[in-house]
């Protein structure tokens, strides 16, 4: 009789669990208390057009990488997966100038110094080793603690640039990397992606993912990737149960025998995978006293484990905006409870004719919300949190028109969101939709995907290494099955 695996939530990382566990022969149940899997990988409709939640690039669509590897395994992509012909990763405008990064090293290094030739050889430096960073990749063959000592000459082999890169760029932020340039706009250019507290390597590595081919968008977005997956595991023979939400995990004698649902129902197995966020896992699901202390630590102090999180909105126009990228500009200050913005970006989503209909385009504006943000929308009433929302939309839509005047009389609100849409429909910690903020001189929490005093028990989801995201979600996934094998003496390649 084959062993049973119950998987609480249906993510990127639960389903890759789920897939894996399949694959090496186990029964595999995720429960998902959502209508639909995928948590933030996640996209929905307005007024015949689709909105994109989650992916700006994948990781991981270089053929040949491990990671893309794992990606085909759970039939998110393959050979013959259509990607956005884009050429651009952003752009930046400041006081009538713009920057742009391209895919194009060469393009981006002749520009920036034509833009700023004071700057050349801090431009010359910073493109040198975004090549250097194209060699970066997630380890995604076996976790880390599992790996002997070939593994990690291999992986170093593979990885030669980085060194250099984390020499460089490792111990700063980008606040203190924008202050190596002469010029504001190429300063801006730095800070304007990731939050300016992240560390310099982080936009390094990301700059790298789309210039080495790495980063692709798969065309149909989110959604659509999410229900390849789906139709992977139950092909397979998984079962997924929708609207199902957990009430918490079964545990006995210090090992976990299931899970209890909402409803009362009990649902035995041989192991039990926790494929949600690490706060709802230890604040609902289990006693407070399994938490890690790190992990305690890093709940109670949010100035050096910050989260990032937005307050998006979504329009449909029938307007072109010249170039197929996202821009960040200044505006008139927008205010959230004590904090104040002057700038936005707007992404346009004109790569994908799947998203609007024909003659129409779907715009996109973020505006980063960290964990004072948060607990601000979260201190609104209904009627309050409703309010600001319509209240922010207007203003934003008012800056955008001021910024492109071509979409004045011709931009229509799809949808608004802020964190706390994350935290009902994920869980997520403070509607972070990474794991904490990476930054320099602060411990970095990584999880071997146990629990101390808990058996038959593992962890999965973006939580359990930095940067987090949909990459470190995918192979959690694998490495709870490895576990799973190593544990009952098995092969742990699959």
């Amino acid at each position: 009789m084959k062993k049973k695996i119950v998987i609480i939530g249906g993510g990127i990382g639960g389903l890759s669990a789920g897939i894996y566990a399949l694959k090496a022969g186990f029964d595999a149940l995720i429960y998902e208390k959502n209508p639909v899997a995928g948590g933030e990988c996640m996209g929905w409709n307005r007024n015949g057009c689709h909105i994109d939640n989650c992916i700006h690039w994948l990781t991981g669509t270089k053929q040949g990488t491990s990671l893309w590897e794992v990606w085909k395994t759970i039939g998110a992509i393959d050979e013959n997966t259509a990607y956005a012909d884009t050429k651009k990763f952003y752009s930046s405008r400041l006081d009538g100038k713009e920057a742009t990064l391209w895919k194009d090293l060469d393009r981006t290094k002749r520009e920036l110094i034509e833009l700023s030739p004071a700057d050349e050889a801090e431009i010359t430096k910073l493109i040198e080793h975004v090549k250097l960073a194209e060699t970066c990749t997630v380890p995604a063959d076996k976790p880390l603690d599992m790996m002997n000592l070939f593994d990690y000459m291999n992986m170093g082999k593979s990885m030669a640039g980085m060194p250099k890169v984390m020499k460089e760029y490792g111990n700063i932020d980008l606040r203190a990397l924008a202050a190596r340039f002469c010029s504001p706009l190429l300063a801006k250019l730095v800070t304007d992606y990731l939050p300016a507290e992240y560390t310099a390597y982080s936009f390094i590595v990301s700059y790298a993912t789309i210039t080495s081919g790495n980063g692709e968008i798969p065309l149909g977005g989110s959604l659509a990737m999410t229900n390849r997956i789906v139709k992977c595991f139950k092909d397979m023979g998984g079962k997924l149960f929708t609207n199902t939400a957990v009430k918490n995990i079964l545990i006995e004698s210090g090992t976990a025998k299931g899970i209890v649902l909402e409803n009362g129902e009990v649902i035995k197995a041989d192991a039990v995978i926790s494929a949600v966020d690490m706060n709802v896992l230890f604040d609902r699901f289990l006693d407070k006293t399994f938490t890690p202390k790190d992990w305690a630590k890093a709940y109670q102090n949010s100035s050096d484990y910050p989260i990032i999180s937005g307050f998006q909105t979504a329009f449909v126009t029938n307007a072109k905006l010249s170039g197929r990228d996202t821009v960040f500009f200044d505006c008139k200050p927008l205010t959230i409870g004590n904090r104040s913005f002057n700038r936005l970006s707007v992404k346009n989503y004109d790569y994908d004719p799947s998203f609007a209909p024909e003659g129409k385009t779907v715009l996109q504006v973020n505006l980063p919300q960290t964990d004072e943000d948060f607990l601000y929308w979260k201190s609104l009433s209904n009627e309050e949190y409703t309010a600001k929302k319509q209240e922010l939309a207007a203003q934003i839509t008012e800056r955008i028109i001021k910024t492109f005047p071509e979409l004045d009389g011709n931009l229509t609100l799809l949808d608004c969101w802020s964190p706390l849409t994350y935290e009902r429909y994920c869980g997520a910690y403070h509607g972070g939709y990474m794991a904490f903020t990476t930054k320099p001189s602060v411990k970095k929490l990584k999880c071997n995907g146990r629990i101390k005093g808990l058996k038959n028990f593992y962890i999965a989801g973006q939580w359990i290494m930095s940067p987090g995201g949909l990459p470190v979600a995918l192979v959690s996934g694998k490495y709870a099955i490895q576990r799973i094998l190593k544990k009952e003496g098995r092969p742990v390649i699959i």
